[in-house]
C-alpha cells in the first residue's frame, strides 16, 4: 500500500456570540483537516489542532509545503518511520507549535488508514482498550463580556450538571479576585449536588498570583489546577506545585517526547495533558504516555478540536493506562467542550455524544468516523 495524495482543508466559521478565555477573544471556530489517500482506495482523516487564536492556514501551509513531499509514495503503515522522517526534516524550523501540529494531522490520518486496513479500531492497534467507556467532563465557563459574570456562570454550572456532566472545568484567569468570586458563586449554585471541579487559567498568571489563587481554591477539592503559569516556565510550574496541595496539570501547549521530557523530568505536573492534534499525533502520544508512566504521572489528554480530533482523542484515552494502579484507580476522563462548534456537531455522521456523563468508545475501524464532504465545502476557508 502506498500514499498517493494528501488533501488539506482549512475550515472557519464565525461565531454568533464570541467568547473569551484568558488569552483573548474567540470570534470564529477553526480547524485544519487532512485527508491521506492510498492506492488501495483507503483514506484516513487527521487534524492539526488550531489553538484558540490560531489561523488554520498556518498548519495547512506546513503540510502542503513541508510534509506532503516527505510521505507521498510511502507505506502508510510505517507510522513510526514516517513520524521520525517528518520530525527530523523539520527539526531546524519546527520542534513545537504549528509544524508539529501539522505532523500530528498526518500521523492521525495514517493510524486511521491502518485501522481501516486491518479492520480494527485504533485503540486495538495501540495495544487494546483499558476502558470501553469514558466519563466526560464539561469544559465551558467562557466569558461573553469580561469580568463580573459570576451569576451567569453559576447558572451554566447547573445546566452542565442537569445534562449529566457532574465533572466540570471552569475557565479562570480574569483576575484573581474575579476568579474567586466566580468559584464561590458556582459552589453556591451547585449547593449539595455531587460534583467535581477543575480550573484552567490558560497560563494567565505569574508564579505569585498563580499560588495566591491556588491557596484560595484549596478548599474546593479540585481534581486539578490547569496551566497555572506559562508553558515554558518550567521552574514556575515546580514552584506552584510545591506550594499547593491540589494536583497541577499542564501540557496542552507542549509537544513531542522531547518537550514532555523537560516537563516531566522537572516534576512540574501531576497530570500531563498532550493534545493529540498538537503534540505529534498517536505516534508521539505513545512516546509521551510511556514517559509519563515511567515518571508516575497520569496522562489525561487535552481535547478542543473538531469531531475528527475528538474521535482520535477518545481512541487514545481508551488505550492510556492508569499511572497508579489500584482496585479503585482514578481513570482518565474526556474533555467535552460545550461551547458552539459546527465542525463537531455536523462534520461526521456519528459524532461523539455524552449520555448521562459518559461516552462509549467506538469500536468501528480506524477512528470510527466518516467526514461529511458537504460540511467541508460549506466551511472551507
Amino acid at each position: 500500500m502506498k500514499i498517493t495524495d494528501i488533501r488539506t482543508y482549512a475550515l472557519q466559521s464565525p461565531l454568533e456570540q464570541p467568547f473569551a478565555f484568558s488569552q483573548g477573544w474567540v470570534r470564529r471556530r477553526s480547524a485544519t483537516l487532512v485527508e491521506v489517500s492510498t492506492d488501495e482506495g483507503i483514506s484516513g482523516w487527521g487534524e492539526a489542532f488550531a489553538q484558540g487564536l490560531e489561523p488554520p492556514q498556518i498548519a495547512l501551509a506546513a503540510i502542503e509545503s513541508g510534509l506532503k513531499p516527505l510521505v507521498l509514495g510511502a507505506n502508510p503503515l510505517d507510522t513510526e518511520v514516517l513520524w521520525h522522517r517528518m520530525y527530523h526534516a523539520t527539526r531546524d524550523y519546527g520542534r513545537k507549535g504549528s509544524v508539529v501540529a501539522a505532523i500530528s494531522a498526518i500521523d492521525i490520518a495514517l493510524w486511521d488508514i491502518a485501522g481501516k486496513a486491518l479492520n480494527q479500531p485504533v485503540y486495538q492497534l495501540l495495544g487494546g482498550a483499558f476502558r470501553t467507556r469514558v466519563q466526560a467532563y464539561a469544559t465551558g465557563f467562557y466569558r461573553i463580556s469580561g469580568q463580573g459574570e459570576a451569576a451567569r456562570l453559576g447558572e451554566e454550572a447547573i445546566r452542565h450538571f442537569d445534562s449529566g456532566l457532574t465533572h466540570m472545568k471552569v475557565k479562570l484567569g480574569y483576575g484573581v479576585e474575579d476568579d474567586i468570586a466566580v468559584m464561590r458563586e458556582i459552589r453556591r449554585a451547585l449547593g449539595d449536588r455531587e460534583y467535581r471541579l477543575m480550573v484552567d487559567t490558560n497560563h494567565a498568571y505569574g508564579v505569585g498570583d498563580a499560588i495566591r489563587l491556588g491557596r484560595e481554591l484549596e478548599r474546593y477539592d479540585l481534581r486539578w489546577y490547569e496551566e497555572p503559569v506559562a508553558p515554558e516556565d518550567i521552574e514556575g510550574y515546580r514552584e506552584v506545585r510545591r506550594a499547593l496541595s491540589m494536583p497541577i496539570a499542564g501540557g496542552e501547549n507542549e509537544h513531542t517526547l522531547y518537550g514532555f521530557r523537560e516537563l516531566l523530568g522537572a516534576r512540574c505536573v501531576d497530570v500531563a495533558q498532550p493534545d493529540i492534534g498538537s503534540a505529534g499525533g498517536f505516534t508521539a502520544c505513545r512516546h509521551i504516555v510511556a514517559l509519563a508512566q515511567a515518571h508516575g504521572v497520569q496522562v489525561n489528554p487535552h481535547v478542543w478540536g473538531s469531531a475528527v480530533a475528538q474521535a482520535a482523542s477518545v481512541q487514545l484515552i481508551a488505550a492510556v493506562p492508569v499511572a497508579h494502579h489500584s482496585v479503585f484507580a482514578q481513570e482518565p476522563i474526556l474533555e467535552y467542550d460545550r461551547s458552539s462548534h459546527p465542525f463537531r456537531a455536523h462534520l461526521v455522521a456519528q459524532p461523539i455524544q455524552q449520555v448521562d456523563g459518559w461516552v462509549d468508545v467506538p469500536s468501528r475501524p480506524g477512528l470510527g468516523v466518516e467526514v461529511d464532504r458537504a460540511v467541508l465545502a460549506r466551511y472551507r476557508a
